[in-house]
């Protein structure tokens, strides 16, 4: 997504359009249109730039009717070089919302304006979406925002812990074990990532010095993570891959570079990261290696089979599915 947003910003009207970007609640959606919006703002400064909701545009829609200035309300939105709305997915079900949004975003996209969209969900699982603007708007390029991994955790936590440092908040030095413990235990969103760090400093405030590992996992407790949901253990994964493509956990955790060894073991270490929130040094032990480049190799390279290989795609859809039944 990130990616996606950049060469959007870069090129606007150009490359990627419509953008439509999604991911759950927490992981920046918005902050990732504002960026893009600051982003063309700076570098074209000629650009009439409007990044709205989709509440404020319903509303603004709802009034034009109201007041008889429909044509108003078009030119206001059409004489936009780059048009973000934040939450499209509440415009479906309005018909004629529906309605006026087909045609402005025929208008701007026609003219070359750049369209940028967020969403909680992509376009074919929007409920009562119209299909011409599902069509519309898988026409450009779709981007998920995944739940951020242990190490992209910690980084945002050291570098927010470093930030208010810098604002004389902090009364003492938060530890990195206190840190991991955040990383590894609060998985959700970086909402709840941000304010289980907000309840450690709080805490260093109120008492004149940072807790111990078990103060700060009672002061952490709302944000943790649901222990009702089923563990997946490497153990699984590995056996779940190997009886698959018929091979042993020997065989899979030896040195062999053989394609019909090599692509299982792969599949099944993206997995054992993915699923599990591992390191990579963390899973490369696991299957018995030395160097942890050789993970983050298997990683990025299914990765990019998903967005490549519909056989990849739903051969890991399967065994995820499988893992957590």
């Amino acid at each position: 997504a990130h990616a996606a947003a950049t060469a959007a910003a870069a090129n606007p009207g150009r490359t990627y359009n419509p953008l439509f970007i999604y991911g759950k609640t927490g992981l920046g959606k918005t902050h990732l249109m504002q960026a893009i919006a600051n982003r063309i703002t700076e570098r074209f400064s000629g650009y009439i730039v409007m990044f709205v909701n989709s509440e404020p545009f319903l509303n603004d829609l709802i009034h034009a009717i109201r007041t008889s200035k429909t044509e108003e309300f078009r030119r206001r939105y059409r004489k936009a070089d780059v048009l973000l709305i934040d939450d499209i997915q509440f415009i479906a079900g309005k018909e004629s919302t529906q309605e006026e949004f087909f045609h402005t975003f025929n208008d701007l996209h026609e003219n070359n304006k750049q369209i940028i969209l967020s969403s909680d969900k992509p376009p074919k699982e929007i409920p009562l979406l119209e299909e011409r603007l599902q069509s519309r708007f898988e026409g450009g390029l779709i981007a998920d925002i995944q739940p951020p991994n242990y190490e992209t955790k910690l980084a945002i936590l050291i570098k927010k812990t470093k930030d208010i440092a810098a604002k004389d908040i902090l009364k003492c030095e938060i530890s990195h074990d206190i840190l991991d413990l955040i990383a590894t235990k609060v998985s959700s969103n970086i909402r709840s990532l941000e304010g289980a760090l907000n309840k450690i400093i709080a805490y260093t405030v109120l008492n004149g010095r940072a807790p111990n590992i078990m103060e700060a996992e009672i002061a952490i407790r709302d944000f943790l993570t649901n222990n009702s949901v089923k563990k997946i253990t490497s153990k699984q994964i590995l056996q779940l891959v190997c009886e698959y493509f018929d091979i042993s956990e020997e065989e899979i955790t030896s040195s062999k570079k053989n394609k019909n060894i090599a692509y299982p073991r792969q599949i099944a270490m993206y997995l054992t990261r993915k699923l599990m929130d591992m390191s990579y040094k963390a899973v490369a032990e696991i299957y018995g290696k030395s160097d942890h480049t050789t993970v983050k190799h298997a990683y990025e390279k299914i990765e990019k089979e998903l967005t490549r290989s519909v056989e990849t795609k739903t051969l890991v859809d399967d065994f995820i599915v499988k893992l957590k039944e």
